[in-house]
């Protein structure tokens, strides 16, 4: 009966805090909306939602934050320095990246934290889900890139999520 009206409770707290802090207002008027949203919103777009997997390891998603985290700060330095220095010197190219995850959030968390990194971004996904397009700013070993992305994003996200190869 609860999961009718409350289909993703988290997602209803997160959108009721949201609107408070976004409208910068702790009046009643404003907490009976952003519950109002908070209710509203998920149950409209429910069928849209992805279900999230079973994290079996929390510790590593942390880590896994923080890995990303510093990714995105040391490949910003990387990306200003390329593109500061000599244009000639790049080598831009599209790289297919297996994957070996099958759940739908896992996938998209991926492709999420590629497009995050500066001088990457995640272009396509196939029909089959068993290969992301990745684009890269310099790419002069495209197995280096691949290497890295498998090692350092899907590895982990494997393992937090449970996700088997198939």
């Amino acid at each position: 009966m609860i999961r009718r009206v409350l289909p993703h409770p988290l997602l209803s707290v997160v959108l009721l805090l949201s609107w408070l802090l976004m409208v910068n207002d702790f009046s009643l008027g404003h907490w009976v909306l952003g519950a109002f949203l908070g209710l509203a919103l998920p149950l409209l777009c429910r069928n849209l939602l992805l279900s999230a997997p079973r994290i079996r390891r929390p510790g590593l998603l942390l880590r896994f934050i923080a890995l990303v985290l510093y990714d995105i700060v040391v490949a910003n330095l990387q990306v200003a320095k390329l593109v500061l220095g000599p244009r000639s010197r790049l080598q831009p190219g599209f790289v297919e990246i297996p994957l070996e995850l099958t759940d739908d959030l896992a996938i998209t968390i991926l492709a999420s934290v590629i497009t995050l990194t500066p001088g990457t971004c995640s272009a396509d996904l196939s029909a089959d889900r068993r290969t992301l397009l990745v684009h890269g700013i310099d790419v002069p070993d495209p197995q280096a890139l691949v290497a890295d992305i498998k090692a350092r994003y899907e590895a982990p996200l494997k393992e937090v999520f449970e996700c088997s190869a198939t």
